[in-house]
């Protein structure tokens, strides 16, 4: 068992990465999409939480979280996300082995997650930049605009973006890409 520790700070802002079980592509899948978006609402109402950054590709997820004041517990969050959503499409779930069925765990998700506490606004603006960046990245799409399952398009309308970000070129920041 690793000793990775979780940062576990209330009220902070974190960046997660949420990957399917053996890298299924089923993510963008209009209903599984529609469960997840349900899922997320359901978990907002008695956890809430804020959305400042979203991506959605066929095989992972990458978004950026503001919790409450007081409240740190960002993996009950993700937990009942992940089991609802499971629920909700069960005809993904396939064989389960022993291991994840003595979990209780579906054949949807992968185990654990990834998560980042954010430290300051650079590194709130890099991380933001990333996840809408990341179907370029994984080239499914020319531009990040044209990737519909994206908070890119809020945040656009908001001013937060230009409407040309990650249109041409190469966006070369602190990951690398």
């Amino acid at each position: 068992m690793s000793n990775y520790r979780r940062a576990r700070d209330a009220g902070a802002c974190y960046f997660f990465t949420q990957v399917t079980h053996q890298r299924q592509p089923v993510l963008t899948q209009p209903r599984l999409r529609e469960a997840l978006r349900l899922a997320i609402e359901r978990v907002r109402q008695g956890h809430p939480f804020s959305i400042h950054g979203w991506v959605l590709l066929p095989d992972h997820l990458h978004c950026l979280w503001q919790l409450p004041e007081g409240d740190s517990d960002y993996s009950r969050r993700w937990s009942m996300i992940k089991r609802l959503t499971s629920q909700a499409m069960p005809e993904l779930s396939g064989s389960i082995s022993l291991s994840r069925n003595l979990r209780r765990e579906s054949g949807l998700w992968q185990r654990r997650f990834w998560e980042h506490r954010i430290r300051d606004e650079q590194d709130y603006r890099q991380h933001l930049d990333y996840l809408h960046w990341n179907p370029v990245r994984h080239a499914l799409v020319e531009r990040v605009a044209d990737w519909p399952w994206s908070s890119y398009h809020r945040l656009v309308r908001e001013g937060v973006y230009p409407a040309d970000w990650g249109g041409c070129g190469e966006v070369l920041g602190a990951f690398g890409e």
